[in-house]
């Protein structure tokens, strides 16, 4: 509503949003991105998702219509805005305990102690990379901030990272400035999560795990840069806690998984990058936002034929409302994630099947109810309120044609509307028989790939680095 008033204000016309008050925080901090700080918000008492009729008729007449009015047809005060620093600039001097309690009391931090970003530590991680330090990589909602090289250095010293991950810093930012990844939607309510995952030798070259706890910290390559990327949310992008992220829960910050490129190569499968068109050799980042994940734990089959069923069932229970997002207010965008363990993946691989292959077998197994499709798209959520059923919305176009096969409301329909939506990566453990997945929040976050571009002077930078 927010970008929309700020389409109306650019017009010269006045405009309020509207908003629950739970989300008048975010709106204020918002609509400073925007560029209109003192744009009007007129308030509904509670949430409306569980108020009566009459209950949000009395909150809207008694409280909001006046904050309607007053919005637009009275001046708003002129907002003071608070100057931030030149990027550049020192902020702060002192000891390790003095500038990570400024940097906490500032905002710059997530609680946890930082490196303090010294112009020889930032120096160490711009000798990483060929591009100017004050190169714009994109502008990033909703603070409306610039990224640029500069400030990836300075928040990669700040989680920990060692200099030569810069490159692979910058293919993360790279990839969230990207309008197809959707950095606005990063503080939506679902509280999803980023997950990063790597692809190519770098996986080996700076030592990321890849094996056993593929997705647990203690590994300063994954831990660090999976760090960096919410500390850079934070900072630059201007996603803060009670403010502009509006997680009801939310979680923490995920490590980088590496994908276990030896498995793949061993049974013929192609990288998760590789499908996505990165060639052999080359070194590339994806990333993409779930709100949530389920382990499938002790996968029991000598066959592809064996393990499918349990596969199928678990995309099935680990999806509920996300079908939304397979038609709805954001239709066919759905994409689950299923990472296999590289045990699991040589079985299939052993019974024949290709990574397409299994796509296919998941996606004519993992089916539920028209009938069921059809109460979570309309009877369980606020999204698509109405009375026309998934058929006539489908025989009107507004809907993918497979819910209009039949009035049959047993009839049983695919979780996604293609097989390539189900997504398959390699990794963890190679001896043990557990997957996982992760559902995906549909257009608020698609996955997003790009290529990591080493320095010329790569090898020799890494040398002296290792070798002072």
């Amino acid at each position: 509503m927010l970008r929309v008033s700020a389409l109306a204000e650019d017009m010269g016309l006045p405009t309020a949003a509207l908003c629950c008050e739970g989300f008048v925080g975010q709106a204020k901090s918002s609509s400073v991105g925007l560029g209109y700080p003192d744009i009007g918000i007129a308030p509904i008492p509670g949430h409306v998702d569980v108020q009566t009729g009459d209950e949000l008729r009395e909150n809207v007449i008694g409280v909001t219509l006046g904050k309607l009015i007053e919005c637009l047809t009275l001046a708003a005060p002129n907002s003071v805005q608070a100057q931030e620093p030149d990027p550049y600039e020192i902020a702060f001097q002192g000891s390790f305990e003095e500038v990570n309690r400024f940097f906490l009391e500032n905002e710059w931090s997530e609680g946890l102690c930082i490196v303090p970003p010294t112009p020889e530590k930032i120096g160490e991680f711009l000798s990483f990379t060929d591009r100017s330090r004050d190169e714009v990589l994109g502008i990033l909602l909703p603070d409306n901030r610039t990224a640029s090289i500069w400030n990836v250095a300075v928040n990669g010293v700040m989680a920990s990272c060692r200099p030569e991950y810069m490159p692979i810093l910058i293919a993360i930012v790279e990839a969230m400035a990207d309008p197809q990844y959707g950095v606005e939607h990063s503080g939506n309510t679902p509280g999803s999560e980023t997950l990063i995952m790597l692809n190519g030798p770098l996986i080996k070259e700076l030592g990321f795990n890849y094996e056993q706890g593929a997705l647990r910290d203690g590994f300063q390559a994954n831990t660090s840069i999976g760090r960096f990327f919410r500390l850079y949310l934070r900072n630059v992008a201007g996603f803060l806690p009670h403010r502009t992220d509006k997680g009801t829960f939310g979680g923490t910050w995920r490590v980088v998984f590496a994908e276990n490129e030896d498995a793949l190569r061993a049974i013929g499968w192609p990288s998760y990058a590789g499908e996505r068109g990165i060639g052999p050799g080359e070194n590339a980042i994806t990333i993409s936002r779930f709100t949530g994940e389920k382990v499938i734990a002790s996968v029991h089959g000598d066959s592809a034929e064996k393990i499918l069923p349990y596969l199928a069932d678990s995309l099935l229970s680990g999806t509920t409302w996300e079908c939304c997002f397979t038609y709805g207010f954001a239709r066919e965008v759905y994409r689950p994630l299923l990472i296999l363990s590289p045990l699991i993946a040589g079985v299939f691989a052993k019974s024949g099947y290709s990574k397409t292959d299994l796509k296919q077998a998941l996606f004519e197994r993992a089916r539920i109810s028209v009938a069921r499709f059809d109460a979570y798209v309309r009877n369980w959520t606020n999204l698509l309120p109405g009375t026309r059923s998934l058929y006539d919305l489908a025989k009107l176009g507004e809907a993918p044609k497979m819910f209009g096969e039949s009035r049959d409301m047993e009839r049983m329909v695919p979780i996604v509307t293609a097989p390539d939506q189900i997504q398959i990566a390699v990794g963890g453990d190679p001896g043990r028989s557990n997957c996982i997945m992760f559902t995906q929040n549909g257009n608020l976050g698609f996955p997003t790939t790009k290529r990591i571009v080493l320095p010329q002077s790569w090898r020799e930078t890494l040398r002296k680095t290792r070798n002072p």
